[in-house]
């Protein structure tokens, strides 16, 4: 990290600062990136009533707005799925048998949008962005809410954290996420929650979680899992 500890709390509100160091963060450990394993089920579509079982690996860097989730689900794993945002692009690929494409989203500044609030809101799977990564902006929204902000103009999002009794982080909030990459672009109140926190690697990290979108004044939920594996890797030089 190029930053000093002071510079970083300099930077970053006391709440914010204060929330990292709860986390178990340390700004001189200088781990860039984590690397998670995940099972747990989803929905094919958010009118479906059966859900499909899935396990995944997802690659998220500390440093900069970048994930990469890779998914296989359905009978046998025939169905793979991947949710990134690599180099300032979003990816959405749903594929059958590794390479018959079942979706595709268009590359639009939608997809960057809503794929950066996926980041933001997945903060507590990578606590250590919260100090490290100097893309992010934050501000306190109240007693036991902080704002999470990234990207410019078309791209801006941004992601409500509220905390828990304990002061981790319990859940994330956008009102404006959208559900598609192209027009209507269908801005809709969008939610994560966390659970099952457990000190792993010396840091508080969520082993649950849950996504759902809130349409017509009703949450629809469509995503559940779990972690399985969890490192983080020290960036070298």
């Amino acid at each position: 990290m190029s930053e000093t500890v002071q510079e970083v709390r300099v930077r970053l509100p006391a709440a914010v600062y204060d929330l990292a160091r709860r986390l178990g963060v340390k700004a001189e450990q200088n781990r860039s990136r984590v690397r998670l394993t995940q099972t747990g089920r989803m929905k094919r579509s958010l009118d479906a009533e059966a859900w499909m079982t899935f396990t995944a690996t997802q690659a998220i860097s500390t440093r900069t707005c970048e994930f990469d989730w890779r998914a296989k689900a359905g009978p046998f794993g025939l169905v793979s799925a991947r949710d990134a945002l690599v180099g300032g692009e979003g990816r959405f690929d749903i594929m059958a048998l590794g390479f018959i494409p079942i979706a595709r989203a268009k590359h639009t500044p939608a997809l960057v949008r809503g794929e950066l609030m996926r980041y933001l809101a997945e903060i507590p799977w990578a606590p250590d962005a919260i100090l490290c990564n100097s893309a992010l902006r934050w501000r306190e929204d109240g007693p036991d809410t902080l704002s999470v902000s990234a990207g410019a103009g078309e791209t801006a999002s941004e992601v409500l954290l509220s905390l828990d009794r304990d002061g981790r982080i319990a859940g994330g909030f956008a009102a404006d996420r959208p559900r598609s990459a192209t027009e209507p672009l269908l801005p809709t109140p969008w939610r994560g929650r966390f659970s099952d926190y457990r000190c792993h690697d010396h840091l508080w990290l969520p082993f649950a979680g849950e996504v759902a979108w809130e349409i017509d004044g009703k949450e629809t939920l469509y995503w559940q899992g779990r972690i399985e594996r969890w490192a983080a890797f020290t960036a070298v030089g």
